[in-house]
């Protein structure tokens, strides 16, 4: 007892002492921070919505799509997720499934990990992407805005959201089953998070413009890798697919390597645990992680020299940039892995230039695109939409058209920091013609006014008045001063002055 009544007051004469006091206070506060579980210390919500398209009513069903979803939910559950989980929907039952699972969202707070898992078909229509009803039917390419669903509304319903965390998984990119829609793009086109709301996460089973495999398992490669890798406890869920783009990549013998797309302003983990065990990280890649993904194709040359080709295929894999895929092809040219790179490569640099020409939607972005992928499956959407904004209506209404100019006032300026910039030309001169005013041309002549005139009485009726009287003879010599007309020589009419030698009247 005496010991601890000691420690008592040692306590209370460091409580006394403002710089120990401080360090007291910390190491308590420290220790009851040890002592709370791992969910009391980082609470989080955590709602997952699972959908699984298998029975397509007009195109044949995908097995593995029911498979996929079901186990998703069963590891979503294992993770703490509470789990909504939707099969084989129709347009208005996904739509419907959506909004109550944002409604979800938005009633858990904003610290809530909301994610979604989707399995079944997805396509392409003039840039963007959408998530295929059972119940589509289209008979044209102008059918799927109609009758699909747009991913960007499904991003968009759950960006507007305050939450920690959106993860989405797509395992939508498989080949089109709709033989009317040959004008579509291959797989999907890039989504980039980093152009909408922070925070999320979005993952693809295959590369932007790739199709993916549905496997020769229950579930498809990246659903299979994904129910692998993501029970592992403490890893990132960057780490988690990187190291799902490897496996599905050693699975398919690198003809479908899955992407993501990351604006996570905060770290998740599928599993947490004491435990460190799980399966070692990739060989170098610790070594060569810079931030930001911006690294050089000298950088990657740099790293990737002397390594093995299998290690140096695996990190530039994890990385799935261009610049570490050219780094390799330039390295390792014999190797059997480089021919599959380089398509992939070339594939990427399609895709990146295809989301530039939509993203800016001009004329001259959808040409310079035709003029490097005038033969690439997008090439026919691509020509369709140039002529969509070759012809968008650049001509005034005709009442405005019709508006007179305004006049300038006679006192204002005239130079050229005050006169209106020509309209800028449209898309196609056939269309709205441009009609170029000269600006160089000088301004009117001011027509001089002079001041009129007093007015005078009028002549008497019997008086014949004279615009110009005749001169006077040279004998006569002298100045007049009259009121009305002169009578006599040498004076002036109207009240004029003048000397008689020289007459002249203004009337």
């Amino acid at each position: 007892m005496g010991d601890i009544f000691a420690r008592i007051a040692d306590g209370v004469d460091l409580m006394r002492r403002p710089v120990l006091r401080s360090l007291f206070l910390a190491s308590s506060l420290l220790a009851l921070t040890q002592l709370m579980t791992p969910t009391e210390a980082a609470a989080e919500a955590r709602l997952a919505l699972v959908i699984g398209q298998s029975a397509y009513r007009t195109v044949p069903e995908l097995p593995n799509a029911a498979n996929d979803a079901k186990g998703m939910t069963e590891l979503l559950g294992n993770a703490g997720f509470t789990v909504t989980s939707a099969a084989n929907l129709g347009q208005n039952e996904m739509r419907t499934a959506i909004s109550d699972f944002a409604g979800k969202v938005s009633a858990s707070g904003a610290d809530t990990v909301a994610l979604v898992f989707y399995a079944g078909h997805g396509l392409q229509i003039d840039g963007e992407n959408y998530l295929v009803p059972v119940d589509l039917d289209p008979k044209r390419e102008a059918d799927i805005p109609l009758q699909g669903v747009r991913l960007n509304d499904l991003l968009n319903t759950l960006g507007a959201l305050p939450t920690r965390a959106r993860i989405f998984m797509l395992d939508a990119c498989r080949n089109n089953p709709f033989p009317a829609l040959s004008g579509a793009g291959h797989g999907l086109a890039i989504v980039d998070t980093k152009a909408g709301a922070p925070g999320s996460f979005i993952s693809y089973s295959t590369s932007p413009g790739a199709e993916a495999e549905d496997g020769s398992g229950i579930d498809s490669p990246y659903t299979t890798a994904a129910l692998s890798v993501a029970r592992q406890p403490n890893l990132p869920i960057e780490e988690v697919f990187k190291r799902i783009r490897v496996a599905v990549a050693q699975s398919t013998d690198g003809r479908q390597i899955p992407w993501e797309s990351s604006s996570l302003t905060t770290d998740f983990k599928f599993f947490g645990s004491e435990s460190s065990s799980g399966a070692p990280p990739i060989a170098g890649a610790s070594a060569m992680a810079l931030a930001g993904g911006t690294r050089s194709v000298a950088d990657w040359r740099k790293d990737l020299q002397g390594k093995e080709p299998r290690v140096a295929y695996e990190l530039v894999i994890a990385d799935d940039t261009a610049e570490a895929y050219q780094a390799y092809i330039e390295l390792y040219a014999a190797d059997a892995r480089t021919p599959r790179l380089r398509t992939v490569l070339e594939r990427r640099r399609q895709m990146l230039a295809w989301e530039r020409a939509v993203a800016i939607n001009t004329r001259a972005s959808f040409e310079a695109y035709l003029t490097n992928w005038d033969r690439s499956d997008l090439a026919a959407t691509a020509r369709r939409l140039l002529l969509r904004v070759q012809n968008r209506n650049y001509v005034l209404p005709a009442t405005i058209a019709a508006a007179p100019a305004p006049v300038a006032v006679a006192m204002a300026p005239t130079c050229p920091c005050s006169t209106p910039a020509p309209p800028a030309s449209p898309v196609n001169p056939a269309v709205a013609p441009v009609i170029k005013k000269r600006v160089d041309d000088p301004p009117p002549k001011r027509k001089v006014v002079e001041t009129p005139p007093k007015p005078r009485r009028p002549p008497p009726d019997e008086v014949v008045v004279y615009e110009r009287a005749p001169p006077p003879p040279p004998a006569a010599v002298g100045i007049g001063i009259g009121i009305g007309i002169g009578m006599g020589r040498g004076g002036y009419g109207g009240g004029g002055y003048g000397r008689g030698d020289n007459y002249r009247s203004r009337y």
